[in-house]
């Protein structure tokens, strides 16, 4: 999510939501924190989305429910928002308007137009706000392909246009700044899997990114050369099959799909799957598929299955452990980066592409984003060697302020920012404490210590009792248990001779001396959990 502000008008650029590590235990999906703009929610004009992926409009259903602000996107990029909505009951209060490269938008004091990209899903947009300090360029996720799949070429000579009109700032994402040359064209995928679909003898899984239409397309050509029907499998997937093909980015011949319990029923050579799971995700159609849990469909000796995506960094653990499980059914398998296999080339673009971009916006200073911090530098060394003045380039975390008054920018402040956690339908409930306590259940497990105490004399009347989850098998470890029961009791009689009868006190007393034996014993630190009951 970006924010650009001019006075009392602010516009919104996208809305996305990122996937939780290992390390956030029960944590669905990350949104940003939006307490700057609940502040100002009466000078929001807009949100813009630049395209429909996950980490670009992820947070929309989040963010509605607190500021119901107009959207504004592409066809394509609205058909999947509508899924997000009609699953959280939002789209009925919802203003959403279709834009195009050609719109035009007067939103305050604020002017805002568009430029087509290419990217690895339709309808692709860059956006310049025309403001009275100068125009600022967010360019969305992009690549220069010259051959696109789709037939949506890039607006190189509208690029040139606004450049030579003049670029206060330029906003230019940085995913694949370390990576030299120029992004490969979609186009080279198509031949490869053709070829694949040609070796295949089983069944044929395909999985990839529900969202890459062009790679869908592709997939689909190759089930018609190789006479195939083709099913489809995963909720995103059906999904965005259904909004392509209803809004006009998909061409399917009829009688081509099937439904997933027709798999069966037809020849293994006759039949093409398209799943998702590229990634690894645990609940996905195609780690179903690798485990044999998938209901109608099963993986034999035989087939063919294609990563058509390379992993992301950080899912490499998850996508290996399904690959040796698909080995394990008997499958033959295609995977490995997409410049090995062929089967996968990037939407983003490489250090020539990003260069290119810098070149035709020719801007005043320079703020890279989309990327780990090593990415934001590599891509702040490119903007340098065609022509950014040293010092001009802003890198920045999230919360960062650039000023830019009299067309000068500084970067000295910061708003309130962060991340917010959805769990379930919680969303903000879940903080550090909360995750800290997660991580030591998970870690060393629990104990509680029951005890039974008298009203009228404050003396033990039954217990302590101790009850362990995680922690130690109970019939292996009656000794320790005993033990434990013993320095709690000690404890709360220590603390009564003392005339002390708080009952807080009296459990952080236990936790303490149970707490300290425990890790003296075992080098196990769990969390220990007193309750005292009066009769």
């Amino acid at each position: 999510m970006y924010v650009v502000q001019y006075a009392d008008d602010i516009i919104i650029i996208d809305c996305g939501g990122k996937f939780p590590d290992e390390s956030l235990l029960g944590i669905d999906l990350i949104i940003p924190d939006i307490t700057y703009l609940e502040e100002n929610q009466d000078k929001i004009r807009a949100l813009i989305v630049t395209h429909g992926h996950e980490d670009h409009i992820g947070g929309i259903p989040y963010f509605l429910r607190k500021l119901n602000v107009p959207i504004y996107a592409t066809r394509f990029t609205l058909g999947l928002i509508d899924i997000k909505l009609d699953e959280h009951r939002l789209k009925r209060d919802t203003n959403l308007v279709t834009i195009d490269s050609e719109s035009m938008l007067e939103l305050g004091q604020l002017q805002v137009s568009f430029f087509r990209v290419s990217h690895s899903i339709p309808d692709c947009l860059g956006i310049v706000i025309h403001t009275p300090e100068g125009n600022v360029v967010h360019t969305g996720d992009f690549k220069f392909d010259l051959t696109p799949e789709n037939n949506q070429y890039s607006d190189i000579h509208k690029m040139a246009e606004i450049g030579l009109r003049g670029v206060l700032v330029l906003l230019s994402e940085s995913t694949n700044a370390e990576r030299t040359g120029l992004t490969p064209t979609e186009r080279t995928v198509g031949g490869h899997m053709v070829e694949a679909f040609m070796k295949a003898d089983g069944k044929i899984f395909v999985s990839t990114f529900a969202s890459n239409v062009n790679r869908v397309q592709q997939v689909v050509e190759a089930a018609r050369k190789t006479n195939r029907k083709l099913a489809l499998l995963g909720r995103s997937m059906v999904n965005v099959v259904s909004v392509a093909l209803e809004r006009g980015y998909l061409n399917i011949p009829d009688g081509m799909l099937i439904e997933a319990n027709e798999i069966n029923q037809m020849d293994s050579e006759r039949v093409a799957i398209l799943c998702t799971g590229s990634q690894g995700e645990p609940n996905a159609a195609l780690a179903r598929l690798s485990s044999g849990k998938y209901r109608d469909v099963a993986i034999y000796p035989g087939d063919t299955v294609i990563f058509a995506a390379s992993p992301i960094p950080g899912n490499e653990k998850n996508v290996s452990r399904i690959i040796d499980n698909l080995f394990q059914l008997g499958a033959k398998v295609i995977y490995g980066s997409g410049s090995t296999t062929g089967m996968h080339v990037s939407g983003h673009g490489y250090q020539e592409d990003l260069k290119l971009m810098l070149t035709l916006m020719k801007p005043t200073y320079f703020i890279p984003i989309h990327g780990e911090y090593r990415m934001l530098h590599h891509h702040r060394l490119l903007a340098e060697s065609v022509g950014v003045e040293k010092g001009n380039t802003f890198i920045i975390k999230n919360g960062d302020v650039v000023d830019i008054e009299n067309s000068v920018a500084r970067q000295t402040r910061e708003i309130p920012s962060g991340d917010t956690y959805v769990d379930g339908m919680g969303v903000g409930d879940v903080g550090d404490i909360v995750l800290r306590d997660r991580k030591q259940l998970s870690e060393d497990g629990m104990l509680v210590i029951v005890l039974t105490i008298s009203k009228r004399d404050q003396k033990i009347i039954q217990g302590p009792d101790t009850i362990s989850r995680g922690f130690v098998y109970v019939k292996n470890s009656e000794d320790l248990l005993k033990d434990i029961n013993r320095i709690a009791k000690t404890t709360i009689n220590d603390l009564q001779e003392a005339n002390i009868q708080k009952w807080n006190v009296m459990k952080q007393n236990i936790k303490k001396s149970v707490g300290q034996y425990l890790y003296a014993q075992t080098k196990r630190k769990p969390m220990i959990l007193p309750i005292i009951i009066e009769i």
